[in-house]
């Protein structure tokens, strides 16, 4: 008997199985075409960013970039994480995001207990606020990225990689950020209370400690309900075997949570604030209908000191774009080195439709819970805000609904029996 394999976004190691391990998948050639054109493009616009723009900004794009390999080689998933789990309780995905959580939360509490960052920077930590914007947000983040196929770090890495149904989820996303930023008074002012900073109350070994113990019940939870639940197994197919899987073949998932961790951790102490990537899709919005001759700078969600600063200066001093930037070229080097970019076509309409859709879901959701998968949740989480545990708690519920809804789209749900031996 031989196992079934599962698609790339939902490759999780840590589930023992009496199958046989699935024999690695024959190398593709390396596509050296993308290959040059995405690596003269990653060093070229990060000496120009570094020249023009000073070496912060330069080395955000550059962690960006380092982001994008990581992402890709690893396909680390926060949407199949939870499909797997809410499906067929299989917590393999959500226990990667423990060890990403965990690690980050370490290096971020070692450089904001020491006050100062690179660059001039100041380590900064905020608490996102509590209530029914957090609540909408995350569910309504949670719905799209089911819909779309991906979150806001995975939209990135897919389109770096080539991937057309992605490109529509990235449309669908700077469509929402737009419509948010558009009917900004709609959403402001919705009931909350104030967020919550850990560090404020125990200190930072105190806030670093209580997070850890969490990540651990959570890792212990998670093995209860897949040990009752049975779920079949995800594996990773390797694609290349020794020093060349660096490059080119599929990395351990926790290996990914790891680099990813000490990554985010790196922005933390470039940047003074959390890795974040949804705010940049709002920005890139109200630039082009600028471009266009129209003047999102006098809606009232411009009107704000940091963002009308942000949207009057070049995108190449905004982190978020940056570090975006980075991840779809990066993306882009790691599959055309692995021999997988490449343009996908015939997309069925439904599909695209869902894309859009989820898109549009994520833009809004984001925006109204103060970040996503990233800015939010990892963010939150890694710098003991309470804001980012329910970020992920109301997410589960929307990855509920979002499951429920995937079917109308022709879209496949995990089962019990996949993958069985």
């Amino acid at each position: 008997m031989t196992t079934t394999s599962r698609p790339p976004s939902g490759r999780f190691l840590d589930f023992p199985t009496s199958c046989p391990a699935p024999a690695p998948r024959p190398e593709e050639p390396v596509r050296w075409v993308p290959l040059l054109v995405a690596g003269l493009l990653g060093i070229g616009l990060t000496t120009y960013v570094w020249s023009s723009y000073g070496g912060k900004n330069g080395a955000l794009l550059a962690l960006g970039l380092g982001l994008g390999l990581a992402l890709f080689h690893s396909r680390f998933g926060f949407t199949s994480a939870w499909r797997q789990l809410v499906a067929v309780g299989n917590g393999q995905g959500l226990r990667a995001h423990t060890l990403l959580l965990g690690t980050a939360a370490t290096l971020v509490a070692l450089v904001a207990s020491t006050g100062s960052g690179l660059f001039g920077s100041v380590p900064k930590a905020t608490a996102g606020p509590l209530g029914l914007a957090l609540l909408v947000g995350a569910t309504l983040f949670a719905i799209g990225m089911q819909l779309g196929g991906a979150c806001a770090s995975g939209t990135l890495f897919a389109v770096g990689a080539g991937q057309s149904a992605i490109v529509l989820t990235l449309g669908g996303f700077v469509l929402g950020s737009v419509l948010y930023t558009w009917a900004f008074p709609l959403f402001d002012g919705w009931p909350a209370v104030p967020g919550v900073l850990l560090s404020d109350h125990v200190g930072w070994f105190g806030s670093w400690l209580v997070t850890v113990l969490v990540l651990v019940a959570i890792v212990l939870v998670t093995r209860v309900v897949q040990a009752r639940r049975n779920p079949p197994p995800v594996d990773a197919v390797p694609t290349a075997r020794g020093v060349a899987r660096v490059f080119r073949g599929s990395w351990p998932v926790l290996v990914g949570a790891v680099v990813l961790g000490v990554l985010a951790g790196a922005v933390f102490l470039v940047s003074g604030g959390t890795w974040g990537v949804t705010f940049a899709f709002a920005l890139w919005g109200a630039k082009l209908l600028q471009l266009v001759g129209l003047h999102p700078e006098a809606w009232e969600f411009w009107q704000a000191q940091s963002n009308a600063r942000a949207l009057a200066s070049p995108v190449w001093v905004d982190r978020t774009t940056l570090t975006n930037v980075g991840i779809m070229i990066g993306a882009a080097v790691a599959a055309a080195a692995a021999g997988a970019w490449r343009l996908h076509r015939g997309i069925p309409w439904r599909t695209a439709l869902a894309a859009v859709l989820g898109g549009v879901l994520m833009g809004i959701g984001a925006r109204l819970a103060g970040g996503c998968n990233i800015g939010a949740y990892l963010g939150g989480i890694s710098v003991g805000s309470l804001h980012g545990w329910l970020w992920g708690v109301f997410a589960l519920g929307g990855t509920w609904v979002g499951l429920k809804l995937r079917p109308l789209f022709g879209l496949a749900n995990p089962k019990p029996g996949d993958g069985v031996c």
